[in-house]
């Protein structure tokens, strides 16, 4: 499990959850909605009009986290939370749903996957698995 974002600094992630009982606390929150995001992807990929994609879920307790995956991201999974408090003006919404009650972040996170492939398990497979998770029928 790893909370951070998808820079680092001499090897420390800058948006760690420091403890493992604050990770297993956030990983236990139950969402209520989830909102699918995207931004232009870093490097030439972005001017080319490439996107990077994830999804940003709101608490229970209404705190909103930025979930997505890239190579590299994390160091147990590729999938990764951040507090959304440090995105970019870059993201734009993709639009909003509500979820069953019961989702927890925890179902983000493995929905996205551990791994990463450019081909077969990037970030947009991840998020369109994520926007799939407590959806209410």
């Amino acid at each position: 499990m790893s909370s951070s974002s998808s820079s680092s600094s001499g090897g420390r992630r800058p948006h760690d959850i420091t403890s493992k009982q604050g990770l297993t606390e956030l990983y236990n929150s139950g969402v209520t909605s989830v909102e699918h995001v995207t931004r232009p992807l870093g490097g030439s990929g972005g001017s080319l009009g490439v996107k990077h994609s994830g999804v940003v879920v709101t608490t229970t307790s209404g705190d909103r986290w930025l979930v997505h995956k890239g190579s590299g991201y994390g160091e147990s999974s590729e999938t990764v939370v951040t507090n959304a408090k440090h995105m970019s003006g870059a993201w734009k919404s993709g639009g909003s749903q509500s979820v069953k009650p019961g989702t927890r972040v925890a179902d983000y996170v493995k929905a996205g996957g551990e791994n990463y492939s450019l081909l077969s398990d990037n970030c947009h497979h991840g998020s369109k698995r994520m926007m799939d998770v407590g959806k209410e029928n």
